[in-house]
């Protein structure tokens, strides 16, 4: 294998680098960065473009992180490559993010490699082609990240493998073993920096790496690249999907303050997947981090859409789902303040004739001869009801469903009662029982305190 003309083929197929573009190279003085660097260094004159480079020191592993940032240091000076280095205290990162320090780590330099080519693209003007970012992924990094979101329940996106380009980040060692890369490096005398974690097997990805794909080999020795054919037939297929779920929910779906809904019905009359990619759609219109959302949690999403109102299911980071009367919702947990009950005003007085009844939403007249007392303001309780014409009774848990009072707001609502005998649900309605009538004499007004006149 030529492995200069299979990346020179990639970037091109690609369309990673446009001509005059810039790369910014991410290098850890491992074996597949310093072979990143190189092809790429050699191809810069070719394909017309400029490349410069990007260390971290995670400060993990003392002597021997200080060791590779010296390598890369090296490395670049002899390719007359321009470098800048990164020094972050991983281990403090990853308390504070609460995350993994092979998480953090990942996160502070594509944070770092970002910002590096952001600052090009500043000083480059807009006019200028694009600045991207390389990493030195190759094919056995796709099948084990495919093996490894396959074991942890993953969706087609995850089974999907590393994508050769992702935005502004670009892959041009994608479709190269992590043999040949070795291979291509001894066959030239190149050294590179061994990371002594690579063999430590408390890591999932290392177990693939050191068991699964090896056992994977005996089998077929080409499984590696089987295994990434096939992520790349899921890739298609998650592609198409993405596009059938932009169009369902892309006219349908509506904005309620953090949370995104849709129609109960929309998502009720699709096949199951498609519902499933809708709900994702969803989710990423409402803000919600898809990289923490796996196949379990919208499997569950999709469960309820449609189902029970009220019914309600936690994902992650806060966020939920849930149905309401005629939609469902995807969004993060309101934080509401505690209820508070409002202050009322109260006048009792004599009715007389041509007396106008208040038709105001806060301010109410009550029939006082029927009343044993004072009635008080509270919030509801099991067994509340309102009178009806004609002598029934209705819950107040009846009247709130059909009047489609979200369940998160029922208990919110303040209510006036003499007992269970609910006399006014306040903004809402009042007994039939305490209505004034042709042979009240006593009228009781009550008033919400700033409510509207």
């Amino acid at each position: 294998m030529d492995l200069i003309k299979t990346v020179e083929e990639t970037i091109k197929q690609e369309h990673m680098v446009e001509k005059g573009g810039h790369i910014v190279a991410a290098v850890s003085g491992g074996a597949d960065s310093a072979c990143l660097l190189r092809v790429l260094k050699e191809l810069s004159d070719p394909l017309d473009f400029s490349l410069e480079a990007l260390h971290v020191n995670h400060g993990l592993r003392g002597e021997e992180a200080d060791r590779d940032e010296q390598f890369t240091r090296d490395l670049c000076g002899e390719l007359m490559v321009p470098l800048t280095v990164k020094r972050a205290d991983v281990r403090a990162a990853a308390a504070e993010r609460k995350l993994s320090e092979e998480e953090t780590g990942r996160q502070i330099r594509y944070e770092a490699l970002r910002e590096l080519a952001e600052e090009r693209r500043r000083e480059r003007g807009d006019g200028a082609p694009p600045c991207v970012i390389a990493t030195a992924h190759h094919r056995e990094d796709s099948a084990e990240t495919i093996l490894l979101n396959l074991i942890r329940g993953s969706g087609l996106k995850g089974l999907g493998g590393i994508r050769p380009a992702a935005g502004s980040v670009i892959r041009p060692l994608i479709r190269v073993s992590r043999e040949e890369i070795r291979t291509w490096m001894e066959e030239r005398g190149y050294g590179w920096c061994e990371d002594s974690t690579n063999g430590e097997e408390i890591f999932a990805r290392n177990k693939i790496r050191a068991r699964i794909l090896p056992a994977a080999r005996e089998i077929n020795g080409e499984a590696a690249a089987n295994i990434v054919r096939a992520g790349g037939f899921l890739a298609q297929a998650d592609e198409y999907l993405e596009k059938q779920a932009a169009e369902l929910t892309g006219s349908r779906c509506f904005r309620s303050g953090e949370a995104c809904g849709i129609p109960s019905w929309a998502l009720t009359e699709v096949p199951e997947i498609l519902k499933i990619y809708g709900i994702r759609q969803m989710l990423r219109m409402a803000g919600c981090p898809l990289r923490d959302v796996g196949a379990v949690h919208l499997e569950a999403a999709a469960a309820i859409a449609g189902g029970p109102v009220g019914k309600q299911i936690c994902l992650h980071g806060g966020f939920l789902a849930w149905n309401s009367y005629d939609a469902f919702f995807v969004g993060r947990e309101e934080k509401l303040a505690p209820p508070v009950l409002p202050k009322l005003k109260f006048s009792r007085f004599y009715w007389e004739k041509g007396m106008e009844i208040p038709k105001n939403q806060y301010t109410k007249w009550f029939d006082y001869d029927k009343m044993k007392g004072v009635p008080f303001l509270r919030f509801r309780r099991t067994g509340d009801y309102f009178s009806l014409p004609g002598g029934g009774r209705k819950t107040l848990k009846s009247y709130m469903i059909d009047e489609k009072i979200p369940q998160k707001q029922r208990d919110r609502i303040p209510v006036l009662a003499e007992g269970s005998h609910v006399v006014w649900l306040i903004g809402y309605r009042i007994s039939e029982y305490y209505k004034v009538t042709a042979q009240t004499k006593q009228i009781l007004e009550v008033a919400v305190d700033g409510g509207e006149r």
